[in-house]
């Protein structure tokens, strides 16, 4: 988790709920194709998982993060997933 505090971004003013544990709650929420509101206490309260992910995805946080990951990894390459079956 380390690697992803370089894209979150600088927090102003008062502390606020950690970004590694919003995150989380925002991976468990997408995962698991939950409301806001359905989000577990421990991930924080619903309004600040919601409004971290609307500000970082109106920011393109969460494509950063992505491309940044994959740049640790190596070349970077198109991958192809099929969809529905292939004819007989």
């Amino acid at each position: 988790m380390a690697r992803l505090q370089p894209f979150f971004p600088k927090s102003h003013g008062k502390p606020r709920v950690d970004d590694l544990r919003v995150l989380s709650g925002i991976i468990f929420i997408n995962r698991n194709d939950l409301r806001w509101r359905d989000a577990p206490d421990a991930y924080g309260p619903h309004k600040t998982l919601y409004n971290r992910w609307k500000r970082w995805s109106d920011k393109g946080i969460f494509a950063q993060m992505m491309v940044g990951l994959a740049a640790d990894h190596g070349e970077e390459k198109t991958v192809m997933i099929p969809l529905g079956t292939s004819p007989a």
